[in-house]
């Protein structure tokens, strides 16, 4: 199990976030959404309980998953070891009740979890060590 990282290290995670912010940008910049949503999703969650971090990188997750416009070819391209950190982040898009991020949210989580099955939302919903 991953060790939490203590609020002292707040500053290098958000760091580590920015420049995770800038790398998606840019491919995103170069419509590459897929590979935006694999940089955003990797080291996420953030290791810390620190809910400032968790946000700075929802936001960018979120940001990444909005830019998906082609949601079947999605999943061709996205390595299953996202499926998991994915459904997460989308129970959180669905949490905020903005209606653009829940319809996106929606459309990915059908595909997900009709490639991935149940497991993965049992698993997302079981692990409560980490939240995202």
């Amino acid at each position: 199990m991953a060790e939490i990282v203590e609020a002292d290290n707040y500053e290098a995670i958000i760091t580590r976030i920015e420049h995770k912010s800038r790398k998606i940008e840019s491919l995103l910049k170069q419509y590459k959404p897929v590979e935006a949503l694999k940089t955003a999703l990797e080291g996420s969650p953030p290791k810390t309980k620190d809910e400032r971090c968790k946000s700075a990188n929802w936001i960018v997750v979120h940001r990444a998953i909005m830019a998906i416009k082609d949601v079947d070819s999605l999943f061709s391209a996205l390595d299953p070891e996202y499926y998991d950190i994915l459904m997460k982040y989308l129970y959180r898009g669905l949490s905020t009740g903005d209606r653009p991020t829940c319809d996106q949210c929606l459309r990915i989580h059908e595909k997900l979890t009709e490639k991935a099955g149940l497991g993965c939302i049992l698993r997302c919903l079981a692990d409560t060590v980490n939240t995202v």
